[in-house]
């Protein structure tokens, strides 16, 4: 019978850190229920990076996330072969540093300069040949990815190109633009934190 983790009612990273001692424990097969979508996608973002196959069972807005190793689980997951290939690719041109982004603006001063400020880093940054690992965006720098139009166009070039770009669920979820997310990963403080101290170095706007 697998082992289930209740995590209902607790807010990420926590069921990522539960999820991940299960599976450092070496425990192959393990249901882990939580209440909220963010969390569905971090643990299944978490089952990727670990081999894990998964599958989500929702009843009355709970939701059951099965991990297994089991070769002959058979469950349907998404065809991201193409785009693996493609960041697989690129990882050769990726240098050891990350970009993190706590506001919707570089700067202080005039909004709609600051704005413009952040669409022209990532354009520069996008053009040059020495490309970030990644871009974690937390706080108010969520707003980035949502609805800065001109700043999502380069940052999709840049996740074209293998940058990571992971976008904190939480900070989504308390600004109420978890729906208008248009580039990157829903994350959580666990595998930001984890892009920081593996960086050779962190440039913070």
């Amino acid at each position: 019978m697998n082992n289930i983790i209740d995590t209902k009612g607790k807010n990420c990273p926590i069921p990522v850190i539960m999820a991940k001692k299960e599976i450092d424990n070496g425990n192959n097969s393990f249901i882990v229920e939580v209440d909220n979508n963010i969390a569905v996608q971090n643990l299944q973002k978490l089952a990727n990076s670990q081999n894990f196959i998964s599958h989500v069972e929702e009843n009355n807005n709970i939701f059951k996330v099965h991990f297994s190793k089991d070769s002959n689980e058979t469950y349907e997951l998404e065809n991201c072969n193409d785009v693996l290939d493609k960041i697989e690719e690129n990882k050769n041109k990726l240098g050891k540093w990350s970009v993190f982004i706590g506001k919707e603006i570089i700067g202080a001063g005039n909004e709609e300069l600051g704005k413009s400020l952040m669409k022209m880093y990532f354009y520069t940054i996008a053009e040059s040949d020495d490309l970030p690992k990644s871009i974690l965006f937390m706080n108010d720098g969520v707003k980035v990815p949502t609805v800065n139009e001109q700043a999502i166009e380069h940052l999709k070039d840049l996740e074209k190109k293998g940058v990571e770009i992971l976008v904190c669920g939480a900070c989504l979820n308390f600004y109420g633009i978890e729906e208008k997310l248009k580039v990157g990963k829903v994350s959580n403080m666990y595998d930001i934190t984890n892009c920081m101290k593996e960086a050779s170095k962190v440039i913070t706007l």
